[in-house]
Protein backbone atom coordinates (compact mmCIF):
# COMPACT_ATOMS: atom_id res chain seq x y z
CA UNK A 1 0.00 0.00 0.00
CA UNK A 2 1.32 3.65 -1.01
CA UNK A 3 1.88 6.64 1.31
CA UNK A 4 -1.08 8.26 -0.71
CA UNK A 5 -3.59 5.19 0.14
CA UNK A 6 -2.81 5.05 4.12
CA UNK A 7 -3.21 8.84 4.48
CA UNK A 8 -6.92 8.30 2.10
CA UNK A 9 -7.71 5.49 4.54
CA UNK A 10 -6.91 7.71 7.76
CA UNK A 11 -9.51 9.17 10.25
CA UNK A 12 -10.37 12.53 9.77
CA UNK A 13 -9.80 14.83 11.99
CA UNK A 14 -13.21 16.55 11.96
CA UNK A 15 -14.74 13.00 12.29
CA UNK A 16 -13.43 12.82 15.69
CA UNK A 17 -15.62 13.84 18.47
CA UNK A 18 -14.23 16.90 20.74
CA UNK A 19 -16.47 15.52 23.79
CA UNK A 20 -15.62 11.60 23.50
CA UNK A 21 -11.93 12.86 24.03
CA UNK A 22 -12.83 14.94 27.59
CA UNK A 23 -12.69 13.56 30.79
CA UNK A 24 -15.88 12.69 31.79
CA UNK A 25 -15.80 15.04 34.97
CA UNK A 26 -14.60 17.54 33.04
CA UNK A 27 -17.81 17.86 30.67
CA UNK A 28 -20.06 17.35 33.72
CA UNK A 29 -18.43 20.03 35.52
CA UNK A 30 -20.07 23.08 34.14
CA UNK A 31 -24.22 21.66 34.60
CA UNK A 32 -23.40 19.81 38.04
CA UNK A 33 -21.75 22.63 40.17
CA UNK A 34 -19.89 21.18 43.19
CA UNK A 35 -21.79 24.05 45.91
CA UNK A 36 -19.11 26.20 47.04
CA UNK A 37 -20.72 28.58 45.64
CA UNK A 38 -23.58 28.40 48.75
CA UNK A 39 -21.02 28.71 51.08
CA UNK A 40 -20.00 32.05 50.23
CA UNK A 41 -23.98 32.67 49.49
CA UNK A 42 -25.09 32.14 53.06
CA UNK A 43 -23.88 34.91 54.92
CA UNK A 44 -25.45 37.35 52.49
CA UNK A 45 -28.88 34.96 52.38
CA UNK A 46 -29.36 34.87 56.04
CA UNK A 47 -28.67 38.44 56.55
CA UNK A 48 -31.42 39.43 54.07
CA UNK A 49 -33.89 37.21 54.62
CA UNK A 50 -33.87 38.52 58.91
CA UNK A 51 -33.47 41.97 57.58
CA UNK A 52 -35.27 42.32 55.00
CA UNK A 53 -37.38 39.04 53.87
CA UNK A 54 -39.05 38.27 57.72
CA UNK A 55 -40.00 41.92 58.76
CA UNK A 56 -42.08 42.16 55.19
CA UNK A 57 -43.79 38.83 55.81
CA UNK A 58 -44.49 39.45 59.57
CA UNK A 59 -46.00 43.29 57.80
CA UNK A 60 -47.86 41.47 55.64
CA UNK A 61 -49.30 39.27 58.12
CA UNK A 62 -50.08 41.85 60.79
CA UNK A 63 -51.63 44.07 58.29
CA UNK A 64 -54.87 41.48 58.54
CA UNK A 65 -55.06 42.41 62.28
CA UNK A 66 -55.57 45.12 64.69
CA UNK A 67 -52.62 45.35 66.25
CA UNK A 68 -50.79 48.44 67.78
CA UNK A 69 -47.29 47.69 66.82
CA UNK A 70 -47.28 46.10 70.65
CA UNK A 71 -49.60 43.97 73.10
CA UNK A 72 -52.85 41.59 72.52
CA UNK A 73 -54.18 41.66 68.74
CA UNK A 74 -56.76 40.00 66.62
CA UNK A 75 -57.91 39.04 63.40
CA UNK A 76 -59.45 41.50 61.25
CA UNK A 77 -59.10 40.17 57.88
CA UNK A 78 -59.61 42.82 55.60
CA UNK A 79 -61.02 45.50 57.19
CA UNK A 80 -57.96 47.56 56.73
CA UNK A 81 -57.51 47.25 52.88
CA UNK A 82 -61.11 48.08 53.03
CA UNK A 83 -60.99 51.43 55.22
CA UNK A 84 -57.82 52.23 53.44
CA UNK A 85 -59.39 52.50 49.96
CA UNK A 86 -62.21 54.68 50.99
CA UNK A 87 -59.12 56.89 53.53
CA UNK A 88 -58.77 60.79 51.89
CA UNK A 89 -55.72 60.60 54.07
CA UNK A 90 -54.18 57.70 51.96
CA UNK A 91 -55.94 58.71 48.55
CA UNK A 92 -54.37 61.92 48.76
CA UNK A 93 -50.75 60.49 49.92
CA UNK A 94 -50.79 58.22 46.47
CA UNK A 95 -51.63 60.25 44.05
CA UNK A 96 -49.42 63.12 45.36
CA UNK A 97 -46.41 60.68 45.72
CA UNK A 98 -47.48 59.53 41.93
CA UNK A 99 -48.13 62.71 40.20
CA UNK A 100 -44.51 63.90 41.97
CA UNK A 101 -42.69 60.96 40.83
CA UNK A 102 -44.16 61.24 37.37
CA UNK A 103 -43.15 64.98 37.12
CA UNK A 104 -39.76 64.32 38.60
CA UNK A 105 -38.93 61.51 35.87
CA UNK A 106 -39.25 64.35 33.06
CA UNK A 107 -37.24 66.77 34.70
CA UNK A 108 -34.97 64.79 35.81
CA UNK A 109 -34.08 62.94 32.57
CA UNK A 110 -34.83 66.15 30.21
CA UNK A 111 -32.01 67.72 32.08
CA UNK A 112 -29.34 65.13 32.55
CA UNK A 113 -30.05 64.16 29.24
CA UNK A 114 -29.15 67.82 28.00
CA UNK A 115 -26.37 67.55 29.83
CA UNK A 116 -24.32 64.66 29.08
CA UNK A 117 -25.29 65.32 25.46
CA UNK A 118 -23.11 69.00 26.37
CA UNK A 119 -20.49 66.95 28.71
CA UNK A 120 -19.92 64.57 26.16
CA UNK A 121 -18.73 66.86 23.40
CA UNK A 122 -15.15 68.04 23.04
CA UNK A 123 -14.66 70.83 24.58
CA UNK A 124 -12.33 71.99 27.56
CA UNK A 125 -12.42 70.75 31.00
CA UNK A 126 -15.27 68.40 29.92
CA UNK A 127 -14.02 65.72 32.92
CA UNK A 128 -13.63 68.72 35.72
CA UNK A 129 -17.11 69.84 34.73
CA UNK A 130 -18.48 65.93 34.94
CA UNK A 131 -16.93 66.46 38.84
CA UNK A 132 -18.69 69.48 39.45
CA UNK A 133 -21.79 68.11 38.58
CA UNK A 134 -21.66 64.56 40.19
CA UNK A 135 -21.35 66.42 43.32
CA UNK A 136 -24.92 66.34 44.44
CA UNK A 137 -24.91 62.70 44.15
CA UNK A 138 -22.82 62.41 47.10
CA UNK A 139 -24.55 64.50 49.20
CA UNK A 140 -26.75 63.47 52.38
CA UNK A 141 -30.57 64.36 50.83
CA UNK A 142 -31.06 65.30 54.35
CA UNK A 143 -28.37 68.12 54.03
CA UNK A 144 -29.81 68.82 50.68
CA UNK A 145 -33.16 69.92 52.15
CA UNK A 146 -32.14 71.52 54.94
CA UNK A 147 -29.67 73.76 52.61
CA UNK A 148 -32.92 74.30 49.78
CA UNK A 149 -35.18 75.09 52.44
CA UNK A 150 -33.23 77.93 53.68
CA UNK A 151 -33.04 79.24 50.23
CA UNK A 152 -36.59 79.04 49.29
CA UNK A 153 -38.04 80.60 52.74
CA UNK A 154 -35.00 83.35 53.13
CA UNK A 155 -32.83 84.11 49.84
CA UNK A 156 -35.53 83.61 46.74
CA UNK A 157 -37.87 86.02 48.73
CA UNK A 158 -35.52 88.63 49.50
CA UNK A 159 -33.90 88.40 46.04
CA UNK A 160 -37.78 88.72 44.74
CA UNK A 161 -38.47 91.92 47.07
CA UNK A 162 -35.22 93.69 45.97
CA UNK A 163 -36.25 92.58 42.28
CA UNK A 164 -39.90 93.55 42.42
CA UNK A 165 -40.92 89.84 41.44
CA UNK A 166 -44.49 89.68 43.35
CA UNK A 167 -45.25 86.50 43.27
CA UNK A 168 -42.14 85.07 44.58
CA UNK A 169 -41.96 87.19 47.37
CA UNK A 170 -43.38 85.09 49.99
CA UNK A 171 -41.92 81.18 50.23
CA UNK A 172 -43.40 78.58 48.04
CA UNK A 173 -43.00 76.53 51.44
CA UNK A 174 -45.96 78.00 52.98
CA UNK A 175 -48.28 77.92 49.65
CA UNK A 176 -50.48 74.47 49.54
CA UNK A 177 -50.71 74.71 45.93
CA UNK A 178 -46.70 75.47 45.13
CA UNK A 179 -44.45 73.56 47.69
CA UNK A 180 -44.99 70.41 45.50
CA UNK A 181 -42.64 72.51 43.23
CA UNK A 182 -39.96 73.07 45.75
CA UNK A 183 -39.44 69.52 46.02
CA UNK A 184 -39.57 68.20 42.58
CA UNK A 185 -36.67 71.00 41.84
CA UNK A 186 -34.81 69.54 45.00
CA UNK A 187 -35.41 65.51 43.84
CA UNK A 188 -33.97 66.36 40.62
CA UNK A 189 -31.18 68.03 41.03
CA UNK A 190 -30.28 65.48 43.42
CA UNK A 191 -31.20 62.69 40.97
CA UNK A 192 -29.52 64.46 37.59
CA UNK A 193 -26.05 63.46 38.39
CA UNK A 194 -26.65 59.43 38.31
CA UNK A 195 -29.36 59.69 35.86
CA UNK A 196 -26.45 61.66 33.60
CA UNK A 197 -23.64 59.36 34.08
CA UNK A 198 -26.18 56.85 32.91
CA UNK A 199 -26.52 59.13 29.50
CA UNK A 200 -23.20 59.42 29.58
CA UNK A 201 -22.19 55.91 29.32
CA UNK A 202 -24.39 55.62 26.11
CA UNK A 203 -23.32 58.40 24.35
CA UNK A 204 -19.57 57.83 24.61
CA UNK A 205 -20.72 53.79 23.52
CA UNK A 206 -21.99 55.78 20.11
CA UNK A 207 -19.36 55.29 16.92
CA UNK A 208 -18.10 58.37 15.99
CA UNK A 209 -18.34 56.86 12.37
CA UNK A 210 -22.53 57.38 12.53
CA UNK A 211 -21.90 61.33 13.37
CA UNK A 212 -18.92 61.68 10.23
CA UNK A 213 -21.04 60.07 8.31
CA UNK A 214 -24.15 62.10 8.59
CA UNK A 215 -22.06 64.88 8.78
CA UNK A 216 -20.88 63.98 5.00
CA UNK A 217 -24.87 63.59 3.90
CA UNK A 218 -25.50 67.24 5.02
CA UNK A 219 -27.22 66.17 8.03
CA UNK A 220 -27.07 69.22 10.86
CA UNK A 221 -26.59 68.49 14.76
CA UNK A 222 -30.40 69.14 16.00
CA UNK A 223 -31.57 66.64 13.32
CA UNK A 224 -28.63 64.25 14.39
CA UNK A 225 -29.61 64.08 17.74
CA UNK A 226 -32.89 63.26 16.95
CA UNK A 227 -32.19 60.51 14.20
CA UNK A 228 -29.42 58.96 15.33
CA UNK A 229 -29.13 59.98 19.23
CA UNK A 230 -32.26 59.81 20.75
CA UNK A 231 -33.11 56.09 18.61
CA UNK A 232 -29.74 54.75 19.92
CA UNK A 233 -30.07 55.98 23.26
CA UNK A 234 -33.62 54.43 23.92
CA UNK A 235 -32.31 52.23 26.13
CA UNK A 236 -30.70 54.01 28.37
CA UNK A 237 -33.80 56.16 28.20
CA UNK A 238 -36.06 53.46 29.33
CA UNK A 239 -33.30 52.34 32.03
CA UNK A 240 -33.35 55.87 33.42
CA UNK A 241 -36.85 56.09 33.37
CA UNK A 242 -38.06 53.12 35.22
CA UNK A 243 -35.20 53.66 37.65
CA UNK A 244 -35.78 57.26 38.23
CA UNK A 245 -39.81 56.81 39.16
CA UNK A 246 -39.39 53.75 40.91
CA UNK A 247 -36.69 55.57 43.36
CA UNK A 248 -38.85 58.70 43.43
CA UNK A 249 -41.91 56.56 44.53
CA UNK A 250 -39.78 56.21 47.98
CA UNK A 251 -39.52 59.84 48.53
CA UNK A 252 -38.85 60.56 51.96
CA UNK A 253 -35.33 62.44 53.37
CA UNK A 254 -36.20 65.44 50.90
CA UNK A 255 -39.57 66.00 51.48
CA UNK A 256 -39.26 65.56 55.44
CA UNK A 257 -36.28 68.22 55.70
CA UNK A 258 -37.92 70.44 53.36
CA UNK A 259 -41.91 70.83 53.61
CA UNK A 260 -42.32 68.08 56.47
CA UNK A 261 -45.55 67.16 54.44
CA UNK A 262 -46.55 70.61 54.71
CA UNK A 263 -48.54 72.73 54.55
CA UNK A 264 -51.26 70.52 56.49
CA UNK A 265 -51.02 67.36 54.09
CA UNK A 266 -50.26 68.52 50.75
CA UNK A 267 -46.82 67.43 50.36
CA UNK A 268 -47.33 64.28 52.68
CA UNK A 269 -45.73 60.85 50.37
CA UNK A 270 -46.60 57.59 50.96
CA UNK A 271 -43.53 56.79 52.76
CA UNK A 272 -44.32 59.69 55.44
CA UNK A 273 -47.86 58.44 55.88
CA UNK A 274 -46.84 55.25 56.45
CA UNK A 275 -43.99 56.18 58.81
CA UNK A 276 -46.64 58.25 60.56
CA UNK A 277 -48.88 55.79 61.46
CA UNK A 278 -46.12 54.02 63.74
CA UNK A 279 -46.15 56.41 66.27
CA UNK A 280 -49.94 57.10 66.04
CA UNK A 281 -50.68 53.58 67.04
CA UNK A 282 -52.19 52.63 62.99
CA UNK A 283 -49.77 50.30 63.21
CA UNK A 284 -51.42 47.52 61.21
CA UNK A 285 -53.61 50.37 59.30
CA UNK A 286 -50.12 51.34 57.94
CA UNK A 287 -49.05 47.55 57.00
CA UNK A 288 -51.79 47.40 54.62
CA UNK A 289 -50.52 50.69 53.41
CA UNK A 290 -47.38 49.42 52.98
CA UNK A 291 -48.50 46.22 51.47
CA UNK A 292 -50.24 47.67 48.46
CA UNK A 293 -47.65 50.47 48.14
CA UNK A 294 -45.22 46.89 47.99
CA UNK A 295 -47.12 45.54 45.15
CA UNK A 296 -47.04 48.95 43.37
CA UNK A 297 -43.26 48.93 43.48
CA UNK A 298 -42.87 45.41 42.83
CA UNK A 299 -44.89 44.87 39.65
CA UNK A 300 -42.68 48.36 38.53
CA UNK A 301 -39.76 46.64 38.98
CA UNK A 302 -40.88 43.75 37.12
CA UNK A 303 -42.11 45.69 34.32
CA UNK A 304 -38.42 47.25 34.49
CA UNK A 305 -37.21 43.57 34.24
CA UNK A 306 -39.79 42.79 31.55
CA UNK A 307 -38.81 46.14 29.21
CA UNK A 308 -34.95 45.47 29.54
CA UNK A 309 -34.42 41.85 28.95
CA UNK A 310 -32.88 41.12 26.03
CA UNK A 311 -34.96 39.94 23.09
CA UNK A 312 -33.64 36.51 21.64
CA UNK A 313 -33.21 36.81 18.23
Amino acid sequence: MTTTEQSANAPRPETLTPAKTQPRKQRRLGKHPDGTHWLFLAPTLLVFTLCIVLPALMGIFFSFTNSVGYGEWEFVGLSNYALMFTDPAILSSFGFTLGFAAITVIVTNIVAFLLAVGLSAKIRARVALRTIFVIPMVVSPIVIAFVFKFLFAKTVPAAAGALGIGPLEETILANPDLAWLSIVIVTAWQAIPGTMLIYIAGLVAIPDDIYEAASIDGIGPWRQMWLITIPLMAGYILINVVLTFKNFLNAYDIIKGLTDGGPGTSTRSVAMTIFRGFTDGDYAYQMATATIFFIITLAIALLQLRLTRPRKR
